[in-house]
C-alpha cells in the first residue's frame, strides 16, 4: 500500500495509506510529514500526519516517535471541541504510523501572523487568544495538558477561526499510563516550571499561551537567546519588557492580563483558562464599545424594576451587574448583525429594539425583554439583525462570564431563557395557525 523512497529522507513519497489517497504535502517537521488526503468512503478531504518510525535506523528514536504517535492518538480520541483539530482515524502500516485529521482548507498557523505584513489588530488577537483559552479549558477539564502551545501549533482558518493542534507531547494528568517525560516542547514558549522539569499543571499551558499573546501584540518573543541555557535562565529569572514598550496602543488592562498569564509562580497565574478568557472578554467589549459608567446602585435599582429579573436575589443581581456591560445605543444603530458569532445575550433596560430578517421586520422588543440568548445557549451564528428603534440602554452579558457565576444564578438564567423560547414558539404557532386552510 505504501511506496517508500530507497534513501532515508524526511519526506517519503506516498500515494496511499490505509483507505486514504495521499494528494500533496502540506508541511513537515522533525518527527512527521502532513499531507492533504482524500477519504473515498465519505467523500471528504482530510489531513494525514505520517511518521516513519524506522527512519534513521536508530531504535531509540524509532521507539520515541512511536510513543509520540500513540500518545497523540490516545489523547485526540478524548477531545471533541470546535477549536481543537478533530482526529478521525489512526493506524499503523509497516513502519508508518498515521493520524487522519480534519482538513482546514486555506489555513495558516499563527506563526504566519508574526510577520510585518501580517500583523493582526489588537481586537483580533484578543479574539484568537480567547478561543484558545476556552479550548484549553476544555482540554484541561478532560485532564489533558498540551505542553507545546506555540504559534505553529495554532491554526487560523480562512474565516479566521482558531484550531489548536499537535497533542503529540500532551500529558494526561493523574493518568495511570506511561507519560512522555523530560524537557520536550518549544523552549521559547515554555513556563519556568517546565524548563526546570518540575510538576506540570494546566497553568503551564496558560503561561505558554500568554507568551504567544505577548508575541502577537509586541511582534517579538518575550524570551530569546542564542543558546538554550541562556534562554532557560531568562525564562526562570527575568521579566520581559512590557508589551506597551513595543506597541503603544495596548490598553493597560490588556497589559495586566499578559503579565498575569506569564507570572513566574503558577499560584499568581490564572487558575483556569476560563478565568483568562473572562478577563479578555471584558477588555474586548470595552475596545468594541466603551462601557457606560453608571453607579452600581443605579444599575441595581433599574434592574429590580424589570420583569426579567423578578425573582433574582439581590446577591444574584450584583453578580449580573459585575459580569455585564452597560451599553447605550442611538436610534437606528445595529446591536446585533446577522451572521456574527458571539456568546453574549442582552436585556433591554430602556428603549425599544426591532428584530429584522433581511428587510423584513419580525418583532419589536421592549424594556425587560431579552435577545441574543441563542448565541449563548447554542454558540451559533446570529440569525437576525437587532436594531434600536429609540435610544436604548441595555445590559450585555457574556456567556463566558455567566460560567463563572454561582450555579443558582446560571440556573435562573436558563429557566428564563427556556420560558422565553417556549413563549416565542407558542406565538409563532399561533401566527402559523392563521394561515392554515379551513
Amino acid at each position: 500500500m505504501l511506496k517508500r523512497e530507497d534513501s532515508a529522507v524526511s519526506k517519503p513519497e506516498i500515494q496511499k495509506v490505509g483507505k486514504y489517497d495521499v494528494k500533496e504535502e502540506l508541511g513537515h517537521g522533525a518527527m512527521a510529514v502532513v499531507y492533504r488526503g482524500y477519504d473515498p468512503f465519505i467523500n471528504r478531504e482530510v489531513a494525514i500526519k505520517i511518521t516513519d518510525t524506522d527512519r534513521g535506523n536508530d531504535k531509540d528514536s524509532a521507539a520515541h516517535r512511536r510513543r509520540l504517535f500513540f500518545n497523540e492518538a490516545r489523547i485526540a480520541a478524548m477531545l471533541d471541541h470546535p477549536n481543537i483539530i478533530h482526529v478521525h482515524d489512526a493506524g499503523i502500516e509497516g513502519s508508518y504510523c498515521y493520524l487522519v485529521m480534519e482538513y482546514v482548507k486555506g489555513a495558516k498557523t499563527l506563526k504566519e501572523f508574526n510577520k510585518k505584513n501580517e500583523i493582526l489588530p489588537v481586537e483580533k488577537v484578543i479574539e484568537i487568544i480567547f478561543k484558545c483559552c476556552k479550548a484549553l479549558d476544555y482540554a484541561h477539564s478532560m485532564g489533558v495538558v498540551h505542553r507545546d502551545i506555540k504559534p505553529s501549533n495554532i491554526m487560523m482558518t480562512s474565516d479566521m477561526d482558531v484550531k489548536i493542534g499537535d497533542f503529540s507531547i500532551a500529558q494526561i494528568i493523574s493518568a495511570e499510563v506511561t507519560q512522555i517525560g523530560g524537557i520536550i516542547g518549544s523552549p521559547k514558549y515554555m513556563s519556568p516550571e517546565q524548563v526546570k522539569e518540575e510538576e506540570i499543571t494546566s497553568q503551564t499551558d496558560l503561561f505558554s499561551l500568554g507568551s504567544v499573546m505577548y508575541e502577537l501584540l509586541a511582534h517579538v518573543v518575550p524570551f530569546d537567546s542564542e543558546n538554550v541555557s541562556s534562554l532557560v535562565f531568562k525564562i526562570v529569572n527575568e521579566t520581559p519588557l512590557p508589551v506597551s514598550h513595543y506597541n503603544k496602543d495596548i490598553p493597560e488592562e490588556l497589559e495586566q492580563i499578559v503579565q498575569k498569564a506569564m507570572a513566574k509562580d503558577p499560584r499568581n497565574r490564572y487558575p483556569r483558562g476560563l478565568d483568562f478568557a473572562a478577563d479578555l472578554s471584558k477588555v474586548y467589549r470595552n475596545l468594541k464599545r466603551p462601557v457606560v459608567d453608571i453607579k452600581e446602585q443605579a444599575k441595581f435599582e433599574q434592574m429590580k424594576k424589570l420583569n426579567f429579573f423578578r425573582g433574582f436575589f439581590d446577591s444574584e443581581l450584583t453578580e449580573v451587574i459585575r459580569a455585564g456591560a452597560w451599553e447605550q445605543y442611538g436610534v437606528g444603530e445595529h446591536i446585533i448583525t446577522e451572521g456574527d458569532i458571539d456568546d453574549s445575550f442582552y436585556v433591554i433596560i430602556s428603549g425599544d429594539v426591532l428584530v429584522k430578517k433581511g428587510d423584513k421586520a419580525i418583532v419589536a422588543l421592549k424594556p425587560g425583554d431579552c435577545f441574543g440568548e441563542m448565541g449563548y445557549l447554542a454558540k451559533t451564528q446570529r440569525t437576525a439583525d437587532i436594531v434600536s428603534l429609540t435610544p436604548v440602554s441595555l445590559i450585555k452579558v457574556s456567556g463566558t462570564l455567566i460560567e463563572k457565576m454561582t450555579v443558582h444564578c446560571q440556573l435562573r438564567f436558563n429557566r428564563i431563557f427556556l420560558r422565553t423560547l417556549i413563549a416565542r414558539l407558542s406565538k409563532t404557532s399561533e401566527e402559523l395557525a392563521k394561515y392554515r386552510p379551513l
